[in-house]
C-alpha cells in the first residue's frame, strides 16, 4: 500500500528539499484525515484552520498543523481512543507512527501528535537523501469549547480513497482567522497571508460567530455588550496594520510558499494591507 503514497508524492512533483518534506507531511495529514473519517471523528468535530484550506481549498501555501473543533462543546473529550484508529488505519498503508495526547488535558485546546520516519524510510525521496530516518511531525489540535454560531460544510476528498470531512464554512472559518490575528499574542505572518487569500476569494466574515469568539478569549473576553458589525471590526484590523513590522511578518511565511509565491511578499506593508481590508465585504 505505500505504493499509493509514493504515487502521490510523485504527483506533487517536487524541486526542493523543503518542497519535497512538505508534500510528504501533507501526504501524511490527508492519511489522517480519512483514518479519522474512519473513527467517525467527523460526527463530531469539524476541520478548520490552515491546513484545511489547503487541502479543501487550494490555499497556496503549505500548513503544519492540523485543526479542528467539536460541533457540540465537551471539555471531557480525549484523542486516545481515536488516535488508536488512526494508527490502525496508518499500518494497513504500510505507515507505521507514533500518535500520542500531548500536553494537560484539561485546556480548551487538546493537543496530539503523529510521529513517524516509516514513510521517508519506504519512500523514493529525490531530496530528502541523508535524513531517511528523520521524523516526521503532524500536531493535531482540537478546540472543545468553541465559540458558537459556526457553520459547517461537507466535502469529499479521494486520498487514499473517497471519503467525506466535515468542515467549517468558509465565512466561519474567516471569522476565526481573523479572531487569531487580532487576539494572538505574538506576530504569525501565515495569519496576514490566509487574511488576504480570503480577501481575494470574496469571502466576508461570520460575524456572530467572530463576535462569539472575541467575547470568549483574547483582549475582548467578558465583554458581553461587544457588538461585532463590519464598522467596529476595520477600524480593530487597521490598528493591528499599523503596529506591524511587515518584513517579520513575510519573513514568517516565506517558507511555506513556493518560490513563484514568495515575489508578492515584497508588497507587504501597511498600504498593502489598508488596501486589502477595504475590499472587505
Amino acid at each position: 500500500m505505500i505504493k499509493i503514497i509514493q504515487q502521490r508524492l510523485d504527483s506533487y512533483n517536487p524541486t526542493s528539499p523543503m518542497e519535497e518534506q512538505q508534500a510528504t507531511k501533507e501526504i501524511i495529514q490527508e492519511l489522517a484525515l480519512y483514518a479519522l473519517m474512519r473513527a467517525d471523528f467527523f460526527k463530531i468535530a469539524a476541520f478548520q484552520g490552515g491546513t484545511s484550506l489547503r487541502v479543501l481549498h487550494g490555499l497556496p501555501r503549505f500548513s503544519e498543523d492540523l485543526d479542528f473543533i467539536l460541533k457540540t462543546p465537551n471539555p471531557e473529550f480525549e484523542w486516545s481512543a481515536y488516535l488508536t484508529k488512526l494508527i490502525a488505519c496508518f499500518e494497513e498503508y504500510g505507515v507505521k507512527s507514533e500518535a500520542l495526547p500531548k500536553g494537560r488535558m484539561d485546556k480548551r485546546i487538546k493537543k496530539a501528535v503523529i510521529k513517524d520516519n516509516s514513510v521517508t524510510n519506504q519512500l523514493n525521496l529525490s531530496f530528502y537523501k541523508g535524513h531517511a530516518n528523520q521524523k516526521i511531525n503532524i500536531k493535531l489540535e482540537i478546540d472543545v469549547d468553541p465559540p458558537a454560531a459556526s457553520g459547517y460544510e461537507y466535502t469529499y476528498l479521494d486520498f487514499p480513497t473517497d471519503h467525506e470531512v466535515c468542515h467549517q464554512d468558509l465565512s466561519s472559518n474567516f471569522a476565526l482567522k481573523i479572531h487569531a490575528l487580532l487576539c494572538r499574542g505574538f506576530l504569525k505572518g501565515r495569519d496576514w497571508y490566509d487574511f488576504n487569500w480570503y480577501i481575494k476569494q470574496g469571502v466576508s466574515p461570520n460575524l456572530a460567530h467572530l463576535q462569539n469568539a472575541l467575547v470568549q478569549f483574547g483582549p475582548w473576553a467578558g465583554q458581553e455588550g461587544l457588538r461585532v458589525d463590519m464598522a467596529w471590526l476595520k477600524v480593530a484590523i487597521q490598528t493591528k496594520i499599523d503596529s506591524i513590522d511587515w518584513a517579520d511578518a513575510a519573513a514568517d511565511v516565506e517558507r511555506f510558499l513556493k518560490p513563484s509565491e514568495v515575489l508578492s511578499l515584497r508588497l507587504w506593508s501597511v498600504r498593502f494591507f489598508s488596501a486589502r481590508l477595504n475590499r472587505l465585504a
